[in-house]
């Protein structure tokens, strides 16, 4: 399976933006762990359609004239359990959030909250597939691929509220 895939600067740092044909395969972070997302060879193709539109929506997300993303997507890589995950955070409105709990409850397997958590940090398709919605139990910010500061500026950005008193690895 070959990729292509073209970069992006924003608010929250530069973007890697990949694609597998004629969807969208992942949205990578600047400093992003090597081994989070695994992808196979990439060609460059800034020229690419679908990562022409991901770039333009993302322009007006970031502008703060977009509140919902219309790409086709690929979750290529990734457990049944993954891509269950990864369907829900797509069900999460702009500007609102959800728990790690919440997720668990939506597919079904309400014990699974670590497991929920596990999932939502390898979401190849970050911004897209807003895995930024999902903030601790307590309201508190948890981890995030793309580093807290750019959760707490993307959160920001949507108009949402979450527990302001700090930030926590605390999932339930």
């Amino acid at each position: 399976m070959r990729y292509t895939f073209t970069t992006m600067a924003s608010p929250v740092g530069e973007l890697k933006l990949v694609a597998n044909g004629s969807r969208l395969a992942a949205i990578l972070w600047e400093n992003d762990k090597p081994n989070r997302v695994r992808l196979g060879p990439m060609d460059e193709a800034p020229d690419n359609p679908i990562l022409l539109r991901t770039v333009q929506q993302l322009q007006e997300y970031f502008a703060g004239t977009r509140n919902r993303f219309d790409l086709e997507l690929i979750f290529f890589a990734g457990t049944d359990f993954q891509k269950k995950v990864w369907q829900a955070l797509l069900t999460i409105p702009f500007g609102e959030t959800r728990s790690y709990s919440q997720i668990a409850e939506q597919i079904g397997n309400p014990s699974a909250v670590r497991a929920v958590g596990a999932a939502n940090g390898k979401n190849p398709i970050s911004i897209v597939a807003p895995c930024h919605r999902v903030i601790g139990a307590s309201g508190k910010l948890t981890g995030f691929a793309g580093g807290l500061e750019a959760k707490e500026r993307l959160l920001t950005l949507e108009g949402c509220e979450w527990s302001g008193a700090g930030r926590t690895g605390d999932l339930f």
